[in-house]
C-alpha cells in the first residue's frame, strides 16, 4: 500500500513594520535611503534624535515630524495638497492648532454632557445658511474619530447638502435613498484617511425632504445606525430654511446649535431654542464659529 507523504508547509513570515521615526520617514518618501545614512552618521556623532538630525541637515521640516509622530500614535493627520478632502477640514490638516484645541474642548463637553448618558446621536443645527454648521459638523466628526470612537456623519440636509463635496464622496446614493427603501447600509462611505470615520451622504435630492425626514423609517434607520456606530452626528438644513431641522431634532433628541460670529442674531438663537424645546429635543449646547 502506497503511503503519501504529508507536505510540510512553512508559514510566510512577513517583516515587521518599522514604526520608528526613521522608518516612517523612509516609508513615506520624506527621506531617501542614502540620506538616511547621512542622518544616522550625524545622529551617532552628535548624540541627537533621528528627527532632529534630519531637520538639521535640511532634509525634513517640523511638519514632517508632526505627521510621522501622528502615525506612530495612530492619530490621522493629513498634509494640504496631498489629500482629496476640503482644505477647510482643520481637524485633519492642522490638528495641533488652537482652533482644533477648541474643537476638542467641545468634544469633551459633549462626551460628558450627552454621550456619557448613553446617547449616541446628536443633530448639529445652524440658524441661517452660511453659519458654518456643515463644516463644523465635519470637523467635529473628525475629532471624535481621532479619539477612537467609531463615528458616522450623516448629511441630513436633503436640500443643499455639503458633506459629499467636503469629503469628496463619489457615491450618488445616500440618506434619501435609504429612507425611500432604494438603498442599504452599503451607501455609507468609509473615509480612508481616518481609522474610525464614515460618512453617509444626502443621496438623491428628493422633492419632499421634510416628509422623508418625518417618516417612521427615519427613526428605524437611526436605531440601526446607532447599533453600528459609537457616535452618529447629523448635519441638518439651517433652522431658517424650514422645518427639516425640527423633524430631525425631534427624532434624534439632542441638538448642538451653531452660530456664526458677527453673523447670527441673538434673537434668532432664542427663537430656535424655544422651538426645539417644543419639539421635544434637548439643546445640549451651542458653539460660536468663525469659519
Amino acid at each position: 500500500m502506497n503511503q503519501q507523504s504529508t507536505p510540510i508547509i512553512s508559514p510566510v513570515v512577513q517583516p515587521a513594520r518599522d514604526s520608528s521615526i526613521g522608518g516612517l520617514l523612509l516609508e513615506s518618501g520624506k527621506i531617501s535611503p542614502e540620506n538616511a545614512e547621512r542622518v544616522l552618521r550625524m545622529q551617532k556623532e552628535l548624540g541627537m534624535r533621528f528627527g532632529e538630525a534630519a531637520m538639521r541637515l535640511g532634509l525634513i521640516t517640523e511638519e514632517d515630524i508632526q505627521q510621522v509622530l501622528a502615525r506612530q500614535f495612530d492619530y490621522p493627520y493629513l498634509l494640504q495638497g496631498e489629500s482629496k478632502y476640503a482644505n477647510e477640514l482643520v481637524a485633519a490638516y492642522k490638528p495641533f492648532s488652537q482652533q482644533v484645541e477648541q474643537l476638542r474642548a467641545v468634544r469633551s463637553q459633549l462626551m460628558l454632557r450627552w454621550f456619557a448618558r448613553g446617547r449616541k446621536a446628536l443633530a448639529v443645527v445652524g440658524i441661517n445658511p452660511g453659519d458654518g454648521a456643515s463644516l463644523f459638523a465635519a470637523n467635529l466628526a473628525i475629532v471624535f474619530s481621532q479619539l477612537g470612537e467609531k463615528t458616522l456623519l450623516v448629511d441630513a440636509n436633503l436640500r443643499t447638502p455639503k458633506q459629499q463635496q467636503i469629503f469628496n464622496i463619489q457615491s450618488r446614493q445616500g440618506l434619501s435613498d435609504m429612507l425611500a427603501g432604494r438603498a442599504g447600509l452599503d451607501s455609507i462611505a468609509k473615509i480612508e484617511s481616518f481609522v474610525a470615520l464614515s460618512v453617509l451622504g444626502a443621496g438623491t435630492l428628493p422633492p419632499n425632504p421634510q416628509e422623508l425626514l418625518s417618516r417612521a423609517s427615519f427613526a428605524g434607520l437611526g436605531n440601526e445606525l446607532e447599533a453600528n456606530f459609537d457616535v452618529v452626528l447629523y448635519d441638518t438644513p439651517s433652522f431658517s430654511m424650514g422645518s427639516d431641522a425640527l423633524a430631525v431634532a425631534s427624532r434624534i433628541g439632542g441638538v448642538l446649535l451653531v452660530a456664526r460670529k458677527n453673523h447670527t442674531q441673538v434673537a434668532d438663537i432664542h427663537a430656535m431654542q424655544e422651538q426645539m424645546a417644543h419639539s421635544g429635543a434637548e439643546v445640549v449646547g451651542s458653539v460660536l464659529v468663525d469659519f
